[in-house]
């Protein structure tokens, strides 16, 4: 068993609570509220752009341009191809993708945030990528597992953004950091290994947390409406 299969494997309770949360579930039948939409879409303008930012970072940890190139990529998915799973939201949604944007962060987008942010200025290439692969493995696999319970036509609400993440595309996005991230582990030591499995496991727990913030249209204390007395 790699590296990567072995963290999939350490992984696999949440990946389940992942698929059973009812707003992933809720994607699969066409009916998840409006408020969610947007409130996901809103966060996850702000995720990406600092995964873009951390994808950064890790070019800076590169040992050849190969690696570099792999990161660079990446960046340019997020940056011109990402965009259309958002756009499938807010059409939904009935609103317009430019105005969900620069919105402020909530509780859980975050913590996530700040959890690839501190991995990424103090740890190693390998723990990089394994705070990172969570976010397009556990969409590739949502996506796959809603293509197989529904097989969506073009006329389901939410069908763009199914085939994107169900697709070949994500599928070579993961295997890509996966092989990385195997290769990085060969020559990493026991400790090196234990912090990656923490960083991706966190992540993985994090994603769910992330599908429960926009599902709950979680705020701050302070952005609460006050309670009549």
């Amino acid at each position: 068993m790699s590296f990567s299969q072995e963290l999939r494997r350490l992984a696999a309770p949440v990946y389940e609570a992942i698929f059973n949360h009812p707003f992933v579930k809720g994607i699969g039948e066409g009916n998840v509220p409006k408020d969610a939409l947007i409130h996901y879409v809103c966060q996850d303008f702000e995720y990406l752009t600092s995964f873009c930012r951390v994808y950064g970072v890790a070019i800076s940890r590169c040992e050849n341009r190969e690696q570099m190139e792999l990161f660079n990529e990446q960046i340019n998915f997020v940056l011109h191809s990402e965009i259309h799973p958002h756009h499938n939201f807010c059409d939904v949604a009935g609103v317009k993708y430019e105005d969900l944007q620069a919105k402020p962060l909530a509780p859980g987008a975050h913590h996530y945030i700040n959890h690839m942010t501190t991995v990424a200025q103090t740890g190693s290439l390998g723990e990089i990528i394994a705070v990172l692969l969570p976010c397009p493995w556990t969409y590739l696999e949502i996506g796959q597992k809603l293509i197989e319970q529904h097989d969506p036509t073009e006329d389901h609400p939410f069908y763009e953004w199914i085939m994107f993440y169900g697709k070949k595309e994500m599928d070579s996005v993961t295997h890509k950091l996966c092989a990385l991230l195997d290769q990085w582990a060969e020559g990493a030591s026991e400790r090196e290994k234990e912090k990656m499995k923490d960083h991706f496991i966190k992540s993985c727990e994090l994603e769910y947390l992330f599908w429960d913030m926009a599902y709950q249209k979680q705020q701050w204390p302070s952005e609460m409406s006050p309670v009549e007395a």
